[in-house]
C-alpha cells in the first residue's frame, strides 16, 4: 500500500480545499494545506487584481512550511484553483522548492467554467514525477461555490485514486 499525502491551496470560497477534504476523507490519506507567509487582504476585487499581476509576473510568494515531510509520502495528490488560467501562486511556490523525483503525483484543480493550462503547469514543474489521475472539477462560473461537475464523476476519480495507492 503506499502512503499518500494531500496537499492543497484554497483561498475565497474554499472550493479546493472541500474537494481536498472529500479526497482525503474517502482514501485514508494525510492532508496539508499550503499558505502564503503573507496572507492575501482586502475585497476580493482586490486580491483578484492582486493574484492576476502575480500571475503575470510569474512571482512565487513565500510559503509556510507543511507539517509533513513530503519524503514520507509516495503518492502527492495536489490541489489549486485556477488563477488566470493557471494555478495560484502559492502552488508555484511549493512545486518549485519541492523534489518530486520519484514520486507520484496526482494534479487536480478547481475553476469557475475556464480551466485554462493548469494541469500541464504542474506536469512542467513537477520534475521526475509520475503523474496520475488528472483531475478538472468545475464549479459555477460566477465564483461561487455551487458544484458543476458531476459528483458521480468525482466519486469516479476519488475510486481510481483508492485503487492506485492500494496496488
Amino acid at each position: 500500500m503506499k502512503k499518500m499525502l494531500v496537499v492543497y491551496y484554497s483561498w475565497s470560497n474554499g472550493n479546493t480545499k472541500k474537494i481536498a477534504e472529500q479526497l482525503a476523507n474517502k482514501t485514508g490519506a494525510d492532508i496539508a494545506r499550503i499558505e502564503t507567509a503573507e496572507p492575501y487582504r482586502g475585497s476580493h476585487e482586490e486580491v483578484v487584481k492582486q493574484g492576476k499581476r502575480e500571475v503575470e509576473a510569474g512571482f512565487t510568494p513565500q510559503i509556510n512550511p507543511l507539517s509533513v515531510n513530503l519524503a514520507d509520502y509516495d503518492v502527492l495528490a495536489i490541489g489549486t484553483p485556477t488563477w488566470w488560467y493557471t494555478m495560484a501562486p502559492a502552488v508555484l511556490t511549493f512545486l518549485t522548492v519541492n523534489d518530486f523525483t520519484g514520486k507520484t503525483v496526482i494534479p487536480f484543480m478547481t475553476n469557475g467554467g475556464w480551466p485554462g493550462h493548469v494541469i500541464k503547469d504542474m506536469k512542467d514543474k513537477c520534475k521526475g514525477a509520475a503523474f496520475a489521475h488528472k483531475m478538472q472539477i468545475q464549479f459555477d462560473s460566477m465564483g461561487k461555490d455551487h458544484l458543476e461537475t458531476s459528483e458521480d464523476v468525482i466519486t469516479e476519480w476519488i475510486g481510481q485514486i483508492k485503487m492506485e495507492i492500494n496496488k
